[in-house]
């Protein structure tokens, strides 16, 4: 099922910037490939979730893995990932599969907006990605921001006081999206 075929649709609370974002991604969801770049409604799906969990525990271990053996600039992608992962296995909870981050935000920030994921704001999710930043990459403290900083520059390191503050967001962060599963029946291990 996709968008306009199920009983909720995004955008409930009339932010007509947000509310068209979702409609071109769930259009794009529609393409009849495997490999869309959108949103489609699908049946809730506890495993694909709770895998989705895992990987997210997986990327929060590489956080610290990376940066022990000296690849402190991939800290920044597994992070980002971590909590990207955590936001899909949310997603997969409440019935959607998403192929494209922006899409991702947005549905993420749809359904805190009509109250369907309580544990998280919309400035936690601000914490990862936000559509409306103005400032360069090099001086914006957003994960998403610093993992494409790192990750489309030339440095091989975080420095020390990035990679703590780095660190520390993304577990606070993860520990919220934790409780938002444990919220909604599915937990994974700590």
């Amino acid at each position: 099922m996709f968008y306009g075929e199920t009983g909720y649709l995004p955008g409930a609370l009339k932010m007509p910037k947000l509310d068209e974002k979702l409609k071109k991604c769930f259009k794009e969801g529609e393409k009849e490939i495997e490999r869309h770049k959108g949103l489609r409604k699908i049946k809730p799906n506890r495993k694909l979730s709770s895998d989705h969990l895992k990987k997210a525990m997986h990327n929060l271990k590489a956080i610290f893995f990376f940066n022990k053996n000296g690849y402190s600039d991939w800290s920044a992608s597994a992070a980002f990932y971590c909590l990207y992962h955590c936001l899909l296995g949310i997603l997969a909870k409440n019935g959607y599969e998403s192929r494209n981050q922006s899409c991702t935000f947005a549905l993420i920030k749809d359904l805190i907006n009509n109250g369907k994921i309580k544990e998280i704001t919309k400035e936690d999710l601000e914490e990862i990605f936000e559509s409306d930043v103005t400032e360069t990459l090099e001086h914006s403290s957003k994960i998403l921001d610093i993992r494409e900083s790192m990750q489309y520059s030339a440095k091989t390191s975080l420095e020390d006081d990035l990679f703590i503050k780095l660190k520390e967001r993304t577990k606070l962060l993860f520990e919220k999206l934790r409780r938002e599963f444990e919220r909604g029946e599915i937990s994974f291990g700590k």
